[in-house]
């Protein structure tokens, strides 16, 4: 076999690979005088069938064995005399005439092919003592915990209804009928009956409620709003409505009362218990967002830091993947690129950096974990399973067969376990400064809309 190299530039390669008739001859000879012992053929002893008869037989069939198996040999070949690490499945190119490769099944005719690669890009990682970042960390106020309290306190309220006649106001629980109408029309997924609603709460569309207040039991009113235009229902968003509600019964809230009578509705011992709970909740909150700020920063640090080829097939790969979501939320949300004043164009050259910029930090975090050893134990991904199915109750039997059964899905909790694992690593050698901030500041929206 003879493999050479026509093509060397940036990260592609390609080499041609030539198998002579001959040498295919000779292996589709060794596959069959291989096979002469091991089969039973009608007329014939075992083992006595001559070579030639098999040849009629099963020829071609084993020859399509010996093509492929030239083909893994080749792509091996190539790999490990090189010391290739490939971004992405090598390509085949079979050139020639239907005829020729006839000739080729007869092992008349030399097997000649393309093989195309793309390989990973080599750079060096250096350190991490030249990042510098800051960690945004917040105190929790006595405040914050009454904040929960209180808010948790109000779910737990008792509404005693109001006497006969008597208005809603804000704040009052509503049961009611609705229908939901376009242009006079009631619209799928618009009614309801028998409904609990606390003026005031934000469960409804924006302006439902507020035409409520005023309303009394018994009272039947129509209501008009218009949906939201990032409204999750495509054919409701930006649509004006209108809504036939009657009132079936008003109640006004009871004292919000914060004692340990509260905390025993929710499982504590006492207040004192109930309070450390919602201290401890917080906290967690709390380490999760500045963890995520921190990463984010970080990212932003390796993103600057390198600069390399990159993978035109990986950076396909991950632009097709953003830009079909793109296409899903719009096809849900019926907007275009001209309702959000942009263009598609605009958008692609936007994704497609993004796109480059995941690919880029992808490959740094795999290079740094490999080269520090980073490893992902049976533990740890049993237990990113187990997190995984107990977000589905009821079901975590069936979440877990699925893992447990799919490579490619349990690869997917085990990649952010690597990468998390990675990120310690590199914060380990950066230089980390916490920053006090509040707590607004702490849970703010990033410019790009991203909330940590």
């Amino acid at each position: 076999m003879q493999v050479t190299e026509t093509l060397s530039q940036g990260l592609k390669r390609e080499y041609k690979v030539l198998l002579s008739a001959k040498d295919l001859a000779d292996r589709l000879e060794a596959q069959l005088v291989e096979m002469k012992d091991k089969v039973r053929i009608n007329g014939f002893r075992p083992g006595k069938a001559p070579i030639s008869h098999l040849r009629k037989l099963y020829g071609r069939s084993i020859m399509g064995d010996v093509v492929q198996n030239a083909v893994n040999e080749a792509n091996r070949q190539i790999i490990d005399d090189k010391g290739l690490r490939l971004a992405a499945e090598p390509k085949l190119d079979f050139p020639g005439e239907q005829a020729e490769m006839e000739k080729v099944m007869e092992a008349q005719g030399d097997l000649a092919f393309t093989v195309a690669l793309e390989v990973l890009p080599a750079f060096d990682i250096g350190t991490f003592e030249d990042i510098a970042i800051e960690r945004p960390v917040a105190d929790i106020a006595d405040s914050d915990v009454d904040t929960v309290l209180e808010r948790m306190a109000a779910q737990n309220r008792k509404f005693d209804a109001k006497a006969e006649g008597a208005e809603a106001a804000d704040g009052d629980k509503l049961t009611i009928d609705f229908t939901g109408k376009l242009e006079g029309v009631p619209f799928e997924g618009g009614t309801g009956g028998d409904v609990d609603l606390v003026i005031g709460s934000g469960s409804f569309i924006p302006g439902f409620e507020e035409q409520l207040v005023g309303a009394k039991q018994g009272e039947e009113r129509t209501i008009n709003v218009t949906f939201p235009e990032n409204y999750n229902a495509a054919h409701l968003a930006g649509k004006a409505a209108t809504f036939d509600v009657t009132v079936k019964a008003i109640a006004a809230p009871g004292e919000t009362v914060i004692d340990d009578e509260l905390a025993k509705a929710y499982g504590f011992e006492d207040l004192a218990k109930f309070k450390e709970a919602i201290h401890e909740n917080l906290s967690r909150d709390f380490a999760r967002v500045s963890r995520e700020r921190l990463k984010r920063e970080l990212l932003d640090a390796l993103d600057a830091k390198y600069s390399f080829e990159l993978p035109e097939t990986l950076v396909e790969q991950e632009f097709a993947g953003i830009w079909n979501q793109v296409e899903a939320e719009q096809k849900q949300s019926g907007k275009t690129f001209a309702d959000e004043g942009t263009t598609e164009e605009e958008q692609r050259a936007e994704y497609k950096r993004i796109a480059e910029r995941r690919v880029r930090l992808g490959l740094v975090l795999a290079e740094v974990g490999e080269k520090a050893g980073v490893q992902v134990t049976d533990d740890e991904v049993t237990q990113g399973i187990i997190e995984r199915a107990r977000a589905y109750p009821g079901q975590e039997k069936m979440v877990w067969d699925f893992y447990r059964k799919n490579q490619q899905a349990l690869a997917e909790i085990r990649a952010p376990i690597f990468e998390e694992k990675v990120v310690d690593h590199i914060v380990a050698q950066a230089k980390v400064t916490d920053k006090k901030v509040t707590r607004e500041e702490l849970f703010k929206v990033n410019e790009d809309g991203e909330t940590a």
